[in-house]
């Protein structure tokens, strides 16, 4: 009986053993077939990326047309790179490899904002930025279009505003990225709240006077111009749109290029 016992006890490790073997190779078959696929499918993830960049800033400026392709639509586009502070292109910077979110996270590409004047809750303001210009066919400036960003309820939401050539006028504003509630903050992206800011003011004089309002514009509100409609139910959401609205289009933001523009410094 021991004997017998001892040999049921030696089969059953042979057994483990081999179970964990398989296990063991099937593990290291699955990750190098992950590794592997993540490796191969990068370039197309990020080029279906970009694309879908491309296509948003064409949506915030109401210049897409689905029949045509993205990538030829955009050949109308012209991307610079900006110096927030100084308000003028930068020469020497490849747009195209200009990474701005990376930049807003290197403290020697970018300043840390003081809580009391940062509105938008981006702890960080990167030195450069990138910008889009569309040209008419005379070469004169036709849109201006301008990534934005800051906290919601729940997350950053990122987008485009869009102004036309005097940079005061909304041309449209689209938020490509963000996590608020479906329903309720998550609205910035319902086509009817985003078709009420083409045709608002963003200064009145040198002053940043757009508004989100909480709740709907009075009506015959004298300030109507320069008031857009809040998100029902989605206070904070409104709150946290009006504040980034505001800032990028502030003295820390575009203010500066949009000024230089305007005289031709730019």
């Amino acid at each position: 009986p021991i004997s017998k016992g001892g040999q049921h006890g030696s089969a059953s490790g042979e057994g483990l053993g081999r179970i964990l073997t398989v296990a063991l190779g099937l593990c290291l078959v699955c990750s190098v077939v992950v590794s592997t696929a993540a490796v191969v499918l990068k370039p197309a993830q990020q080029a279906n990326k970009t694309l879908d960049l491309k296509r948003n800033i064409l949506m915030a400026a109401g210049l897409l047309d689905p029949a045509l392709s993205v990538e030829e639509q955009f050949e109308q586009v012209e991307t610079r790179v900006v110096s927030l502070d100084e308000g003028r292109f930068v020469e020497g910077v490849d747009p195209a490899s200009f990474d701005q979110r990376e930049a807003a996270k290197d403290p020697a590409q970018s300043r840390a904002i003081p809580g009391d004047a940062d509105p938008a809750k981006l702890v960080r303001r990167e030195d450069q930025a990138l910008v889009y210009l569309v040209r008419d066919q005379q070469g004169g400036l036709d849109k201006i279009i301008l990534p934005i960003r800051g906290y919601g309820l729940w997350s950053t939401l990122y987008g485009f505003m869009a102004l036309e050539s005097d940079g005061n006028t909304v041309a449209g504003l689209g938020f490509y990225e963000h996590a608020e509630t479906p329903g309720l903050g998550g609205e910035v992206d319902n086509p009817n709240w985003k078709a009420i800011w083409p045709g608002k003011q963003i200064y009145q004089g040198e002053q940043v006077a757009i508004q989100v309002l909480k709740g709907a514009v009075p009506a015959g509100s004298a300030n109507a111009q320069w008031q857009v409609d809040g998100l029902s139910g989605a206070t904070l959401t409104t709150k946290g749109v009006d504040n980034l609205v505001r800032y990028w289009m502030g003295d820390q933001g575009f203010k500066p290029l949009l000024e230089n523009l305007r005289r031709g410094e730019a």
